[in-house]
């Protein structure tokens, strides 16, 4: 008896997003390792999955994509929108080694945090606090760059009173002529961003989905915590809110370029990611499923070749 056979009627259906097909979702995670390169009808043109061996590699790649955007955008006389997480974290300090070695500054950058801990009213922790976004962004990126950082007014956090003033900014910089690129990693619910899967049953229609910009407050999946428990707290799962402020899918996917990061592996053969790196790629679209839409976007996937499996169990 699997989770197929005790789904119905169990307390995990209390926690299964509405929209989840989990038929579908297990055809997703049951794909042949070497078919994760195969394209799909819904996958941009432009979209391309990158595997990399180890996490110095992952780091490498996607550190050198993002200063490409800044530099090649820079050299264009243009203005970059940079939509920034905090996880993954490693390329940021590549980024820095290539910009600092190609002497390019930031002046033209305009940073975009996507998210930040909350509390249900959308109270953020101080920048100072080591939880807090703002000073990881701090002390992994800005920070380093030194003399070439993108300039303080530039740089902005998804605090309640400024979030909800990002689409206003970006519009107003695109009609400038700047380019918007996401930097992304995905959820353990297959969010980007803290955009959770249970948001979906909120709007009518995918249309509605779509005109999202923002969420204050945003209540976080069980799930989600559990991941962050892991990855950013030690398994101190009562240290983390349950609650963030978070960009949508309007932001989200007018996005001209995405640059994303699947790292999710532990040791020994452990990992958390396997099942939502194979949705984002084999699902298709469905606004339950935020990552979904990854492949729709032109732009490139880097993930740890493990993440693909097989996915099954292992006992060693």
């Amino acid at each position: 008896m699997n989770m197929m056979d005790t789904l119905k009627g169990s307390y995990f259906s209390e926690i299964l997003p509405e929209g989840w097909d989990m038929a579908k979702i297990q055809a997703c995670v049951s794909n042949d390792p070497k078919t994760v390169l195969d394209r799909q009808d819904f996958w941009n043109d432009g979209f391309r999955p990158v595997p990399c061996t180890n996490l110095e590699e992952f780091g490498a790649y996607m550190g050198f994509e993002i200063a490409m955007q800044i530099k090649e955008c820079k050299e264009a006389g243009r203005k970059l929108i940079l939509i920034l997480p905090v996880g993954p974290m490693g390329m940021y300090k590549w980024a820095v080694y290539f910009l600092k070695q190609l002497n390019i500054d930031c002046g033209h950058v305009y940073g975009f945090n996507m998210d930040e801990w909350a509390d249900a009213e959308g109270n953020t922790l101080p920048a100072s606090d080591p939880a807090a976004f703002q000073n990881a962004m701090t002390e992994a990126f800005y920070g380093p760059l030194g003399d070439l950082t993108v300039p303080e007014e530039q740089r902005n956090f998804a605090t309640k009173e400024n979030l909800p003033t990002y689409m206003e900014k970006i519009e107003k910089l695109k009609k400038e002529g700047a380019k918007q690129v996401l930097v992304y990693g995905i959820g353990r619910m297959c969010h980007i961003a803290f955009w959770e899967p249970h948001f979906a049953k909120e709007y009518a229609t995918l249309e509605d989905w779509m005109e999202a910009s923002h969420r204050i407050g945003a209540r976080l999946h069980p799930f989600t915590i559990e991941q962050n428990a892991i990855t950013s707290f030690r398994s101190s799962w009562p240290l983390i809110p349950c609650y963030a402020n978070t960009i949508g899918p309007k932001i989200i996917f007018h996005s001209d370029y995405a640059i994303g990061g699947a790292d999710g592996v532990l040791s020994r053969g452990m990992q958390w990611q396997g099942m939502s790196f194979w949705m984002t790629l084999r699902h298709g679209p469905c606004k339950a499923i935020t990552s979904s839409f990854i492949p729709t976007m032109p732009g490139k996937l880097f993930f740890m070749e493990e993440l693909a499996g097989p996915l099954c169990a292992d006992t060693n």
